[in-house]
């Protein structure tokens, strides 16, 4: 069974910051769910949580062995974990919405610079008003790194492939208010991450914390790409 390590250290700062977003219930729309080890975690701490787990086809079967394993038990009251769907950001097919958030963990950075706005793009379709965007992972801002770390794993991942590397907040930030989406929180999160949190529909209002930076990456196979963020290779936190 797959498994990360990144995963495991990160599925409980990340739940913890989830806790402050997400409605009750929630249904949401995970985009390269990798292991599952989060969508497992997240169902199990979170009461009447409604999660949608998603990969690559080529990925799906490691995923769904996860899910059949530990997600049809010990859930949290009322909360459900649904079958993996295959899912490439920029051909779909998109799940029917609508979803009260889309979340994607250390995908961005993975996937070809050319698929983040078809990521964007599909998100911003899924949500419901109000809707939640959230993105965690390394981000730079304003084409600087916000730590040395995030800067020697970017040009890390360019070195694999040119096509990968830490994607600029401002430039997530443009594309969600190109599809309706505007900022709520950039908030930080550890080993230099962050979850930059949007609304559909103008939805400003919330938490507004700007103090993250971000580094490392998890395990979530995606669109595009030579390489999966499962790998040694691309998988340091």
């Amino acid at each position: 069974m797959l498994f990360s390590e990144a995963c495991e250290r990160n599925k409980q700062p990340i739940a913890q910051a989830l806790e402050g977003w997400l409605p009750r219930p929630a249904r949401v729309f995970e985009v390269g769910s990798g292991s599952g080890q989060h969508a497992v975690h997240f169902t199990r701490q979170r009461d009447r949580l409604h999660w949608h787990p998603s990969e690559r086809p080529g990925q799906l079967a490691g995923l769904q062995e996860r899910i059949d394993r530990e997600g049809r038990g010990a859930l949290a009251p009322g909360s459900a974990l649904a079958d993996a769907v295959a899912l490439d950001v920029t051909t779909g097919p998109w799940p029917p919405g609508p979803f009260d958030a889309v979340f994607t963990a250390n995908t961005a950075h993975i996937m070809p610079a050319s698929a983040v706005p078809d990521l964007v793009a599909g998100a911003a379709a899924l949500l419901g008003p109000g809707g939640l965007l959230l993105l965690y992972g390394p981000f730079s801002d304003g084409g600087r790194h916000t730590a040395p770390s995030n800067a020697a794993f970017d040009a890390h991942l360019r070195s694999i492939d040119p096509t990968m590397g830490v994607r600029d907040a401002d430039w997530i930030i443009a594309l969600a208010r190109r599809h309706g989406m505007q900022p709520r929180a950039d908030q930080a999160m550890p080993a230099n991450n962050r979850l930059l949190v949007f609304a559909a529909n103008g939805d400003t209002s919330g938490n507004s914390d700007t103090s993250g930076s971000g580094d490392a990456n998890c395990s979530a196979a995606v669109s595009g790409g030579r390489a999966s963020s499962r790998g040694r290779s691309t998988n340091r936190r």
